[in-house]
């Protein structure tokens, strides 16, 4: 039988702080598609595509808040 050598997804639970907080930053950015800034709800239009720059930006700043939330988080 051949020995299957593709590539498994991690699937032990996030143990540090930082690993948490990296996980609920990805799941808000994918749900939300935040920071994209190429989506319109309520009849207001957004700004317009944004630069890699900028995207980069705002999702560095979207794990630094993650990061604080799961640090105040009790134990």
């Amino acid at each position: 039988m051949a020995e299957d050598k593709t590539e498994k997804p991690d699937t032990r639970p996030p143990t540090s702080p930082d690993e948490i907080a990296l996980e609920l930053m990805k799941f808000i950015a994918v749900t939300t598609g935040y920071g994209r800034g190429t989506t319109s709800s309520a009849g207001f239009g957004s700004k317009g595509p944004r630069s890699a720059e900028e995207y980069a930006d705002s999702l560095l700043e979207l794990f630094d808040r993650c990061r604080s939330v799961v640090r105040k988080a009790p134990k």
